[in-house]
């Protein structure tokens, strides 16, 4: 009987302790699942607080740029005699190629942040147009500098091409070069089969189109030769430009001014190709600080692609006496209407 005893007893022991552990194991669990899911809610909140900060540094970006722009184009339109110069042309044609190519990168970032998915054919027209305004930049400046060129030097002999009423045959030119080297760099990617291109969602970024070992290095290539060739074409204006210095002795200033114009368009193509030193810029953020990916391509993005094409237009823009002047008319305008109205809204 006493043996009995101390068989049940120890069976009563067992299985509590049994019920003590499992229940311990329990806890365990239960705090381990409330620690990884407050983990991953702090993710989650920290990313969206990070998606929302980059949306709203950006968008007040552009919308400052696109209200200048308008402003300028409007100057444009409303005093039809500087459409009689070819270099306000150009100036226009570049506001309207730096507009489109803000236009299509704040949308490619905003769909890349958005995580928004679309089908290749919809994506590939937007980063053409993309591609193809930032690589024709390079080649406005250079234009412009060339305009410059001929001006100086060849004032009673000016080209016919590059009269105000023929100009337009240069643009269209620019307009081909630039678009059919992405048209190419397209062609020579191997397509996935995996993927639809009338169907199958993918996130619209360059390497879901550009992603062949041959395209980067056909991209990179003419890159390198587009902006090697303007720097060539900048320098050699700036030279010839200071050597007619020296035989002009009446109209010193007008050559002081062209010669200041191209060393603008070097500066301008200058903050152009700081978009390829985002390599260098993540190599030394990854160094120096523990950044996420997408941070760093968010600054690299921000830093050396937006910057520089909002301040290449408006310094350019701004610097010219005439544009400056209906600016500064156009803007008192615009506060002298809105005066009343606000006097008449506290009136009432």
């Amino acid at each position: 009987m006493f043996y009995v005893f101390n068989v049940f007893l120890m069976m009563y022991i067992d299985l509590s302790f049994m019920s003590l552990l499992f229940n311990r194991c329990a806890q365990v669990h239960s705090c381990k699942m409330q620690n990884l899911t407050d983990l991953l809610a702090n993710a989650t909140s920290h990313k969206s607080l990070s998606l929302i900060i980059k949306v709203c540094v950006v968008i007040p970006f552009f919308c400052f740029f696109l209200c200048c722009i308008v402003v300028m184009l409007h100057i444009f339109a409303s005093h039809r005699q500087l459409l009689d110069t070819s270099r306000y042309i150009l100036f226009a044609y570049m506001l309207i190629n730096d507009t489109l190519q803000l236009m299509s990168s704040v949308l490619l970032f905003l769909f890349v942040m958005g995580q928004v998915k679309f089908a290749i054919i919809y994506c590939v027209p937007l980063l053409l147009i993309s591609t193809a305004t930032f690589q024709n930049t390079p080649l406005i400046l250079a234009t412009m500098s060339l305009e410059r060129y001929v001006a100086i030097c060849y004032p009673l002999q000016c080209p016919a091409t590059w009269r105000s009423d023929r100009i337009w045959i240069i643009i269209l030119s620019l307009w081909f070069i630039s678009c059919i080297f992405p048209i190419i760099d397209y062609s020579i990617g191997k397509s996935d089969p995996a993927l639809d291109v009338l169907s199958t969602p993918v996130l619209c970024k360059t390497t879901a189109i550009y992603s062949s070992p041959l395209q980067m290095l056909f991209r990179a290539a003419i890159n390198v030769l587009f902006f090697a060739v303007v720097a060539v074409i900048i320098l050699f204006t700036y030279v010839r430009i200071l050597l007619e210095t020296r035989k002009l002795r009446q109209d010193r200033a007008s050559v002081n001014k062209a010669m200041h114009t191209v060393l603008l368009h070097g500066f301008q193509l200058l903050l152009c190709m700081l978009a390829f030193t985002h390599p260098i810029t993540e190599s030394l953020i990854v160094l120096h600080a523990n950044w996420l990916p997408e941070d760093i391509a968010f600054f690299n993005y921000f830093c050396f692609i937006l910057i520089p094409r909002f301040l290449s237009p408006l310094i350019y823009g701004f610097r010219d006496q005439s544009l400056r002047g209906y600016i500064g008319k156009k803007f008192v305008c615009c506060s002298n209407n809105v005066k009343p109205r606000i006097s008449n809204f506290f009136a009432s």
